[in-house]
């Protein structure tokens, strides 16, 4: 049996992370997605929208996602959480901006020499990322003093 292990923040579920998940797990028998933990977040992109705890509560009710859980916290040696999901496949997101070249040096280099590496296709979608449906919300956001809605 092979488990599929899928990264990733999960901040405003989308399609974009479905679709993610749905391929990732296409590739094994299990799947066990690793929600980044808020200050790696924060260290790394922005502030999240919703906190780490029901990220991955709202990954685990996925369908396609058997296990979540949430990452370590930065400064934690970014390959101790191969020690706990032991994966066979890592599947990566297709705007996931990392190497495949220095992941899989690093795996070798730590003795995961046997774990897969791959990079997922991506949502043919202009709504497939967080970001993109946070700019697509304030686009669509009236521009009123009075907010978004007017009362009668």
């Amino acid at each position: 049996m092979a488990r599929v292990m899928a990264v990733g923040v999960f901040d405003l579920l989308h399609a974009g992370h479905l679709h993610y998940l749905e391929q990732s797990k296409s590739l094994g028998e299990e799947l066990v997605v690793v929600v980044a933990h808020d200050d790696t977040v924060r260290s790394q992109k922005h502030e999240p929208v919703t906190n780490q705890d029901l990220r991955c509560r709202m990954v685990k009710g996925l369908k396609p996602v058997d296990e979540a859980i949430v990452g370590n916290p930065p400064g934690t040696p970014i390959f101790d959480i191969l020690k706990v999901v032991e994966p066979d496949i890592i599947a990566l997101g297709y705007d996931q901006k990392h190497s495949i070249d220095s992941i899989r040096s690093g795996l070798d280099s730590h003795g995961y020499s046997d774990v897969q590496l791959t990079r997922v296709e991506g949502l043919s979608d202009d709504l497939d990322g967080t970001r993109k449906i946070i700019a697509r919300i304030l686009d669509l956001w009236p521009n009123s003093e009075g907010g978004p809605y007017e009362e009668d």
